[in-house]
């Protein structure tokens, strides 16, 4: 069975970090009724949703997948680049440590959630403004306990690794302005149609991909190899330089 974590929209989402994008106004009731929407999408696919309380004092709280990376045989509560997201992962970890031991990757070393990619047995992570080289080493020596490799990533110009690439089963969906494409030459590799350059973030389910509404191009793609997507719109989420897939982190509720 798979669970979904998630937590509502803070108050303060307007006060949000933005990095590659110029700050826009958020409408936060819209994004709770875009949130609500999300999180149906979720359910009516058969995920169990866990919906944690929002935290109105951080403004990024929402955004979920960041400060925690869950294996199969473990959580690694991480050190976000970003200082004022730190106070995020204590709060996660208590409701993930429900479902998994907790390993620890702290200070100086950072590493964000979006950072990280996992396609099998390897971990994917982006050398981002958010993740150090000794986030990276970090990660590397508690996975590589649990037979996990990880691989460092090229980036630029972009957030997060999965601001620009998405595993679709044999398949990756990527941005190769922003990643660098030789990293994953082992696979397959399928190109973010033009105009679109954030559309790899998608969140890619059991026989089904969510994605935003705004990607009307890349949803085409998708679903002309065979596909099955289901768009929302995420649009107050993208203004705090989000995607579908920082809303949640989906994982087995039975560890290995």
């Amino acid at each position: 069975m798979l669970i979904a974590i998630t937590r509502d929209v803070s108050a303060s989402l307007g006060d949000c970090e933005v990095t590659f994008i110029e700050r826009r106004p958020i409408d936060v009731d819209r994004a709770r009724v875009q949130h609500a929407a999300y999180v149906a999408a979720l359910e009516a696919i058969g995920l169990v949703v866990v919906r944690l309380p929002a935290l109105d004092a951080l403004p990024d709280a929402v955004f979920v997948e960041d400060p925690v990376h869950v294996l199969d045989e473990v959580a690694i509560a991480l050190s976000p680049g970003a200082s004022s997201r730190r106070a995020e992962v204590e709060p996660l970890i208590d409701a993930i440590s429900a479902y998994r031991p907790i390993e620890r990757i702290g200070p100086p070393a950072t590493i964000d959630g979006g950072d990280i990619l996992r396609i099998g047995r390897r971990l994917y992570v982006g050398r981002s403004m958010r993740t150090n080289d000794a986030g990276i080493l970090a990660l590397g020596s508690i996975a590589g306990r649990y037979g996990y490799e990880v691989r460092a990533v090229p980036m630029k110009d972009c957030l997060h690794l999965k601001s620009g690439c998405t595993s679709i089963g044999g398949q990756l969906l990527i941005n190769p302005e922003w990643i660098d494409a030789d990293a994953f030459r082992e696979h397959d590799t399928l190109s973010v149609p033009e105009g679109e350059p954030s559309a790899a973030d998608i969140l890619v389910l059991p026989g089904t991909i969510i994605m935003p509404a705004s990607f009307q191009r890349t949803a085409a793609l998708l679903r002309s190899e065979g596909h099955h997507v289901i768009t929302i719109d995420v649009s107050e989420f993208q203004n705090a330089e989000a995607g579908v897939t920082c809303l949640s982190v989906v994982f087995d509720d039975l560890p290995s």
